[in-house]
């Protein structure tokens, strides 16, 4: 009897366990990473950002410089995208971070 509530309890906690570990929520969204390669330094600008990836994620400062973050982070995937606009509202550096090895060959 007592072998038997034990293989229940841990049967139970195993249970339990699982929406926790294998249901975590994804933070961010989704976006077209093939589309990175479009982007050109000082040639590229926001509204062509835009109509590659739609609104951004996250918006910041850096330097004072407008940036904007396209990003996907969750338990198995985790991709990020900041792009950096000069005054005039032009791609003035970007920078393109992932966990998945797919993405290396961009």
């Amino acid at each position: 009897m007592r072998i038997l509530r034990t293989f229940t309890a841990l049967t139970l906690l195993a249970a339990l366990s699982l929406p926790i570990t294998g249901c975590m929520p994804t933070v961010g969204r989704a976006f077209p990473v093939y589309k990175i390669r479009q982007i050109e330094i000082d040639k590229t600008t926001k509204t062509e950002v835009r109509q590659m990836f739609g609104d951004p994620w996250r918006t910041g400062l850096e330097n004072g410089k407008r940036t904007w973050t396209y990003g996907e982070y969750g338990v198995k995937i985790s991709r990020d995208l900041v792009i950096r606009f000069d005054d005039e509202d032009v791609v003035k550096t970007y920078s393109f971070s992932s966990s998945l090895a797919e993405d290396e060959n961009l």
